[in-house]
């Protein structure tokens, strides 16, 4: 486990993909560009949403625009519960996963607080708790092992560190991998108290809901979910989430969300999407295919090693006498592919790793192809 203390808050946003609206335009002057690209970097879902979600917002666009939401989020927050098992008051629904990170760690963490992180994970992470000044020490998962967390090793760690928070990526990106079910309750037996933490489970739903630890986050005090419908959904656009645990911890969040806090058609398309499971899991089979199908060919790329994934997304590792991930991934973007240089995501993850998001057949082979052009190209 390495330590590491936070100086300060690094200057501007969190670094995240999304450099295909380079080539689409980000002033939305011609999107019909975007059939030209493949945003392959971001973890954006390869298919659409549930038909059920298109009608409702193609045959009320007009009024949905223009009218104001219900301003709790009462209504998102009955279905998710209902679906999930739950009662209303363990919801708390949000505009995307990071708008809530944002909101829970400025409320609930302080410069004195001291988490635990694994390393490497989502960025924003890293980024908001040196935005708040904590001590963040670093839970070091690493290539020899194919990143799996030794979750007897981490609940040894979680014990002894008298941590404030812990915070877990479950499936963690970019590494796609993720704690056995009862691997994960366990570790929740074994943290003491007063050490609270924080499950991020925006790809669960890939591998399956009964792996998700939301109903054990509504009845155990130090234990708090937080869920995207960005990525297992196709609702990246319209920014629908929630957080899930008790009543008594989320009540001290619910002061500090705005009216209003995410928009009408994400509330609609929130619910209509968690009222279709069969699509949903349609598309999920979809994916573990597309994935075999991505993994298997970027083996057969010169000097690609692949990390076994189990969500929407590959992590390989480049060879390291070859061009780094940022040159890789520069070359792709002249020929409308777009993947994401991993590397500042971790801490070990180094110069040459690339992170792939699972597309359709088509930009899958786009992607193939165009990543084998950017390795074999001469410098």
């Amino acid at each position: 486990m390495n330590t590491a203390g936070v100086d300060g808050a690094s200057e501007g946003p969190c670094f995240h993909g999304g450099a295909f609206f380079g080539a689409i335009g980000d002033e939305f002057g011609d999107l019909g560009r975007s059939a030209d690209i493949v945003n392959a970097d971001v973890l954006d879902a390869w298919f659409p949403p549930a038909p059920s979600v298109l009608e409702a917002l193609s045959e009320y666009l007009p009024w949905i625009v223009r009218t104001s939401p219900p301003t709790d989020c009462a209504g998102m927050a009955r279905v998710i519960a209902e679906t999930r098992g739950v009662d209303p008051a363990h919801v708390l629904p949000g505009a995307g996963s990071s708008a809530l990170i944002f909101l829970a760690f400025a409320r609930w963490l302080t410069g004195g607080s001291r988490v635990l992180l694994l390393d490497p994970t989502y960025g924003e992470y890293s980024h908001v708790l040196a935005l708040v000044g904590c001590r963040v020490d670093r839970f070091t998962v690493d290539r020899s092992s194919g990143y799996a967390v030794d979750p007897d090793r981490l609940a040894t760690v979680a014990a002894a560190g008298r941590f404030d928070w812990i915070v877990l990526v479950d499936p963690n990106s970019p590494t796609g991998q993720m704690l056995p079910r009862e691997a994960m309750h366990a570790l929740l037996d074994a943290v003491p108290e007063s050490t609270r933490v924080w499950i991020d489970e925006t790809y669960v739903d890939y591998v399956g809901a009964e792996h998700s630890v939301e109903r054990r986050a509504a009845r155990q005090a130090n234990v708090v979910v937080c869920k995207s419908m960005s990525k297992a959904y196709a609702l990246s656009g319209v920014r629908a989430a929630y957080l899930c645990g008790t009543a008594e911890t989320l009540a001290t969040l619910r002061p500090w969300v705005p009216p209003w806090a995410v928009s009408l058609p994400a509330q609609i398309a929130a619910v209509y999407a968690l009222r279709d499971p069969g699509y949903y899991a349609a598309r999920y089979e979809e994916t573990h295919a597309l994935r075999g199908r991505l993994e298997a060919g970027l083996a057969r790329l010169p000097g690609v090693e692949t990390v076994p994934a189990v969500a929407n997304f590959v992590l390989c590792h480049l060879d390291p006498g070859g061009p780094t991930a940022a040159t890789v991934a520069a070359r792709c973007r002249e020929t409308g592919v777009f993947v994401r240089d991993a590397g500042n995501m971790g801490t070990g993850l180094g110069s040459h790793a690339l992170r792939v998001a699972v597309k359709e057949l088509d930009a899958t082979d786009r992607i193939l192809e165009s990543l084998d052009d950017a390795l074999c190209r001469a410098p």
